[in-house]
């Protein structure tokens, strides 16, 4: 799209100073005007569309970086795990399951990044907040050494406690409210478990028997695309903290070399997990 509007332009249109366009460049490098060859700023059609929703974001509360984040996003919503997970690697096939076997799943995964993960960055989707705090506990362990530790689900308001993890709250439209998704990526400990609730099930029907496709990768790649995904959507929903967190991804390097070992030890814990809770599948506590 070609960038031909002055700056002066861009402010009368969608009501910004020039001086806080300036500003807004150099403290959080957006926008990006092209330049002349004399070094006047020029913009595009595009640059006003997103000044216009970040100057919105802005008036509702939001911070600047959540709101750069969010206007950023591809049609200006989140972005599902799921999706995402499937798009990266083709060839997976969902798994159907009920809740109560993801539970232990999800548990296998947890434990074998407090035995194995050093400094891992950890995100999760929870869709209800009930569900969380129902494991809270087991998180503020997880999060106790992790790098990063980051929690989404229909909480109220966004949480900026000075101890991880930091709760980040969904809006209603956004796919992640249908998901469930949990992420580890560590140095030499990649997975990502993903999976969407099937629409039209029997009402009433417990809560430990709702019905999910699933998904899961110890892929180096796709889990750190999955990690990205995650984290986009907690910097346009959550904090100001949370501005810089998805650089914290940069400084891990790709596990690689691990993957092979950490399937294996994986799977044990699942077969070890599903073993079990399989006896007291009717009485399983949710996630």
């Amino acid at each position: 799209m070609m960038a031909r509007l002055s700056i002066g332009e861009v402010s009368a249109r969608t009501g910004v100073g020039e001086g806080t366009l300036r500003m807004w460049e150099q403290r959080y490098g957006f926008p990006t005007p092209e330049r002349t060859q004399a070094g006047a700023r020029r913009y595009s059609d595009r640059d006003v569309e997103l000044i216009r929703r970040i100057a919105q974001d802005r008036d509702r509360g939001l911070a600047m970086r959540a709101a750069i984040a969010r206007a950023r996003q591809p049609s200006g919503g989140d972005v599902s795990v799921f999706a995402s997970m499937r798009r990266a690697i083709p060839g997976l096939v969902p798994q159907r399951m009920e809740k109560w076997a993801m539970t232990a799943i999800s548990r296998a995964i947890e434990d074998e990044s407090l035995a194995s993960a050093e400094r891992p960055v950890v995100l999760a989707a929870f869709q209800r907040e009930r569900f969380y705090r129902q494991v809270q506990r087991r998180w503020d362990e997880l999060a106790r050494t992790a790098r990063l530790a980051v929690v989404l689900a229909d909480f109220d308001a966004p949480d900026m406690p000075l101890l991880q993890p930091i709760e980040v709250p969904l809006r209603p439209d956004t796919p992640l409210m249908r998901e469930w998704a949990l992420v580890v990526d560590a140095p030499g400990y990649a997975v990502c478990l993903a999976a969407w609730e099937v629409p039209d099930q029997t009402a009433g029907a417990p809560d430990h028997e709702r019905v999910f496709e699933l998904i899961w990768t110890v892929e180096p790649d796709p889990v750190r695309e999955a990690a990205r995904v995650l984290l986009r959507t907690a910097v346009a929903n959550g904090p100001e903290l949370l501005g810089n967190a998805e650089r914290l991804l940069d400084d891990i390097p790709p596990a690689h070399s691990e993957a092979l070992r950490q399937l294996n030890a994986l799977t044990n814990r699942i077969v070890g997990y599903l073993a079990r809770a399989g006896v007291a599948a009717p009485s399983a506590p949710s996630r």
